[in-house]
C-alpha cells in the first residue's frame, strides 16, 4: 500500500477522492522524527515543506498544489518525480489579474484614497492623473474620471492554460490580443517570446503568466520597459524575479508606466521596500490563486494523477521524470 503524506494543516475530508488503496499520513508542520511515505503533497508554503524533507524518506513522487514547482527539484534532487497542478489555479488566477487591469483602468486605488479621506470634490485629481501618465493633455470635458478596458491591446506573455482563461474572461471587452509563448504557433496566432521587443510597444497593457525559468529571469527589465508606451500597465500574476524589480521602482517612479503586481522579488516583499511607495502600482501580497476553491481543485487534480500513478498510466502533469 502506498503511503502519502499531506499537510495536517488540510482538512481530512479534502482527500476523500484518493484512492483506497493508499494510506493517508497527516504531516505536522514539525516532524521529531523521521517517516517512511511514498507520495509526498507538499505544504503550499515552500519555507514550511522544506523544513519537513529531511525528515522524509522513501519518496518516489510529489505531488505538488500549485502550478509553480521551482523550488522543488533542488530540495528533493533528480531521483523523484515531480508533478504540478497544472489548470487547478486557472480560474483564480485568471479572475485576479482581469479584476487588476479592471482596478488599476477604472482608477479604483485612487478612489479607495478619497473615500478615505471623505472628500468627494478630489475626483477631479482623477484628470490631471489622467494627463500624466497618458500624455494626453488635451483640453478634455467633461473630464476624465476613468479609461476602458474595452479595445485595448493586450499581450498576454505565457500563452499557458492560464494564459488562455485570461483570454476568455477578456472576450468580452473585446480587446485586442496579443499572445506570446516561448515558440510560435498557429490557431489562434501566437508569437515568440523572440519578437516581444516588436510587441512590447504596441500594448496598453502587458500580462506577465509564463513560468519561471533560468531564460524568464528578469525577462522584462530596463530596455524592455522603455519599449512599453507611455502609461501602460504591466500585469505580473506569474513570479517576481520575471520583472527586474530595481527598473521597474524606476519606471514607476518616473511616471512612464504602471503596474499591478501579485508577486514581487524579493518575497516577502520587506517592510520599507521601495516598492511599497510607488506611483501608480497596485500591489497584493501574492494571494492571487488562495480562493477557498483552491485546495478542493489541487487536491483532485493530484488524485487524478496518483490514481494514473497507480495504474502504471502516463501522469499528466509531470514537470520532472525521475532519473
Amino acid at each position: 500500500m502506498l503511503r502519502v503524506g499531506y499537510p495536517a494543516t488540510l482538512a481530512a475530508e479534502l482527500l476523500s477522492g484518493f484512492p483506497p488503496e493508499v494510506e493517508l499520513i497527516p504531516l505536522p508542520d514539525k516532524l521529531d522524527q523521521d517517516i517512511d511515505i511514498d507520495v509526498w503533497i507538499p505544504d503550499p508554503y515552500p519555507m514550511r515543506a522544506i523544513r519537513l524533507w529531511p525528515r522524509l524518506h522513501g519518496v518516489r513522487l510529489v505531488l505538488s498544489l500549485m502550478a509553480g514547482t521551482e523550488w522543488i527539484p533542488g530540495a528533493v534532487g533528480p531521483h523523484v518525480t515531480i508533478c504540478n497542478a497544472h489548470g487547478a489555479h486557472n480560474i483564480s488566477t485568471a479572475e485576479w489579474t482581469v479584476a487588476s487591469i479592471l482596478a488599476m483602468l477604472k482608477y479604483f486605488p485612487f478612489y479607495l484614497d478619497v473615500q478615505r479621506a471623505g472628500q468627494w470634490k478630489r475626483r477631479f485629481q482623477a484628470s490631471a492623473h489622467y494627463a500624466a501618465i497618458t500624455g494626453d493633455t488635451r483640453p478634455l470635458y467633461p473630464p476624465v474620471l476613468l479609461e476602458e478596458l474595452t479595445g485595448k491591446t493586450v499581450l498576454v506573455v505565457g500563452y499557458g492554460a492560464i494564459g488562455k482563461e485570461i483570454e476568455r474572461m477578456l472576450a468580452p471587452f473585446h480587446v485586442d490580443l496579443l499572445r506570446v509563448a516561448r515558440t510560435a504557433r498557429t490557431e489562434p496566432k501566437v508569437h515568440a517570446v523572440s519578437e516581444l521587443d516588436a510587441l512590447l510597444p504596441l500594448a496598453q497593457v502587458v500580462v506577465l503568466i509564463l513560468p519561471f525559468t533560468p531564460e524568464s529571469q528578469k525577462l522584462i527589465g530596463p530596455r524592455r520597459l522603455a519599449l512599453m508606451p507611455q502609461g501602460a500597465l504591466l500585469v505580473n500574476a506569474a513570479r517576481g524575479p520575471i520583472v527586474d524589480t530595481n527598473a521597474l521602482v524606476e519606471a514607476l517612479n518616473a511616471g512612464r508606466i504602471r503596474a499591478a503586481l501579485d508577486v514581487t522579488d524579493p518575497e516577502p516583499l520587506p517592510d520599507g521596500h521601495p516598492l511599497w511607495s510607488c506611483p501608480n502600482l497596485l500591489l497584493t501580497p501574492h494571494v492571487a490563486g488562495s480562493s477557498p476553491q483552491f485546495a478542493p481543485r489541487s487536491l483532485r487534480t493530484a488524485a487524478g494523477e496518483l490514481r494514473r500513478y497507480i495504474n502504471g498510466e502516463r501522469m499528466h502533469n509531470v514537470v520532472q521524470a525521475a532519473i
